[in-house]
């Protein structure tokens, strides 16, 4: 099998066919990528399709400080969340106010949010209702903690790969993985009572 190094290099020299191949090589995994971050097919086809037109056009200035596959992922990331800012049919709605709260002296403020509840979610709602909810609050979450969470969790990087896919520290991905978290599982305890703020 061919590498990614010796497709670039004989993309870069012109070899139509070699672009061609990487493009089958990646396009099924930054679609569903695409799709875990835009959360609809129609952005995540546009998406793809922004993802390989740009990566066409800035071959070239790929120089191979990174893995090609990084690349693809940070053109895809960044496609994406330009994709979802763009969109009229984004929610208004975040889940940022699903995050514990805490009071002046570090401790927890009482809430009527039982957190553990989440876990329970799964025995509320069949697996394919739960899936379509997760994907759904992942899509409210804000850009950055979307990206850091589908490419950790979903997507199964290791924080220093999606570091670096994402241009910040690695303690900044696992912070933006922990609050995501946060909200997610405030947001489905409140999903799992039925009442949503």
């Amino acid at each position: 099998m061919t590498t990614d190094a010796w497709l670039v290099a004989r993309a870069k020299g012109g070899d139509d066919d070699a672009f061609d191949q990487f493009v089958v090589r990646h396009q099924r995994v930054l679609y569903r990528l695409a799709i875990r971050l835009t959360g609809n097919r129609a952005d995540a086809e546009d998406v793809l399709q922004d993802v390989f037109f740009q990566a066409f056009r800035r071959l070239k200035s790929f120089r191979g400080d990174s893995q090609f596959g990084t690349w693809l992922y940070r053109i895809a990331v960044n496609a994406a969340l330009m994709r979802r800012r763009q969109s009229r049919r984004t929610r208004a709605d975040p889940l940022e106010t699903y995050l514990p709260q805490f009071r002046s002296d570090g401790r927890h403020r009482r809430i009527d949010v039982d957190y553990s509840a989440a876990s329970r979610i799964e025995a509320l709602v069949q697996r394919r209702e739960l899936k379509k909810l997760l994907l759904d609050a992942i899509t409210r979450l804000p850009g950055r903690y979307r990206a850091a969470v589908v490419l950790c969790d979903l997507e199964e990087l290791p924080a220093r790969e999606a570091a670096r896919v994402l241009r910040v520290d690695e303690r900044a991905v696992r912070q933006r993985v922990h609050r995501a978290r946060l909200m997610l599982r405030g947001y489905l305890d409140v999903v799992a009572q039925g009442v949503e703020r």
